[in-house]
């Protein structure tokens, strides 16, 4: 899911959020931001829902099945 993780990546910095205000965005803590971006786990469903609403962008652009 190396695509994931840029993509979230990108999508933060472009939106001049730490991973800390995103973090609080999403309801989770900050660590599990920078676990996602690192891809040493992955989030949930749930959690891909809210990423890719927040951020206005599919979940298929999230996980690399469309540009």
């Amino acid at each position: 899911m190396l695509v994931f993780q840029e993509r979230l990546k990108e999508l933060r910095l472009e939106n001049e959020l730490s991973a800390k205000e995103l973090g609080k965005i999403l309801g989770v803590r900050d660590t599990t931001i920078l676990r996602w971006e690192k891809g040493i786990i992955l989030p949930s469903i749930e959690h891909l829902y809210n990423i890719a609403k927040y951020f206005n962008v599919s979940a298929d652009y999230l996980i690399g099945l469309e540009d």
